[in-house]
């Protein structure tokens, strides 16, 4: 009777499409989950990986590279490097476990195991414990130690610089100071329109970061890692740069409604093209630095 009522309740079940075929024995359970649940959850992971894909490809169109930037000053390859020291070991680790937890799932799934199976439990393992939370001490320790020691190279004032440039963040653009009294003021503009900021190839540039209303920061892949402007207070990084070329960066401070329009591009000369465009802004012409390479 009861084998009856177990055949009778799986045939009902199926019949109302609530459920998907798993399992059709009679005397044991049908092991299944709602279509619905795992519709849902296969829509949000293809919603989560086409959302990923929109992104990065909306990065490389705009000019950014910002995953894997090609560095074209020492110090956004000081950055490289701790990016890739990091990331490197974490993937392999990452991997690691994933590939072990997938192998326990399928070759302990419970459709190989007899009805009933209950597997041997295990109630704490001293040593194990130990070791699990030693380790990622220490890992975790020395990637703070190693990162922090990296910045502090990348990110303070440098004493040997052979220019000073102070950066300042407004909404929405930026000025650039240059150390004789130039001055060059950006608007937030479309990416085609934007004024850049020019430096010399070869040279040491200081840069001396403010923000005039809210927090902005200041961000070229290529050249160096986030910077923010600050009102009151003053960051440091710097700049050496030694090929012709030009690099797109971008507000990375979410700052107000024009943030999007906050567009960044540096543009490195040879010293004579430098000079010649530093006398036009010394003699109050409009702004001529042309294009050496387009944008990386």
């Amino acid at each position: 009777m009861t084998s009856t009522y177990r055949g009778f309740r799986a045939a009902a079940t199926i019949a109302s499409g609530f459920y998907p075929v798993a399992r059709l024995r009679i005397g044991s359970p049908i092991y299944s989950q709602p279509v619905t649940s795992r519709v849902f959850r296969a829509l949000i992971t293809f919603g989560g990986l086409v959302a990923l894909a929109v992104a990065l490809s909306s990065c490389d169109v705009g000019g950014l590279h910002p995953i894997f930037p090609n560095p074209v000053s020492p110090n956004g390859q000081d950055i490289y490097n701790t990016y890739l020291a990091i990331s490197v070991p974490a993937i392999v680790i990452f991997v690691g476990v994933e590939v072990a937890l997938l192998w326990v799932v399928i070759r302990y799934r419970r459709s190989r195991q007899p009805v009933g199976y209950i597997p041997p439990q295990v109630h704490g393992n001293t040593p194990l414990e130990v070791v699990w939370t030693i380790i990622p001490l220490i890992i975790v320790l020395a990637i703070a130690g190693y990162s922090f020691g990296e910045l502090q190279r990348d990110f303070q004032p440098i004493s040997n610089e052979q220019m000073d440039i102070t950066v300042s963040g407004h909404q929405f653009g930026w000025d650039y100071d240059y150390q004789n009294g130039v001055v060059v003021h950006q608007e937030g503009t479309l990416a085609g329109d934007v004024t850049p900021f020019v430096v010399p190839t070869h040279t040491l540039v200081k840069l001396r970061f403010r923000g005039t209303d809210v927090i902005h920061s200041w961000w070229v892949p290529a050249i160096s890692g986030k910077t923010d402007a600050v009102p009151g207070y003053d960051n440091f990084s710097w700049l050496k740069i030694d090929q012709v070329g030009t690099w797109r960066g971008e507000c990375a401070e979410l700052c107000g409604v024009g943030h999007s329009t906050m567009q960044i591009i540096v543009q490195s000369m040879d010293q004579a093209d430098f000079n010649r465009w530093m006398d036009q802004q010394k003699a109050g012409a409009s702004p001529s630095a042309s294009p050496s390479a387009s944008p990386k």
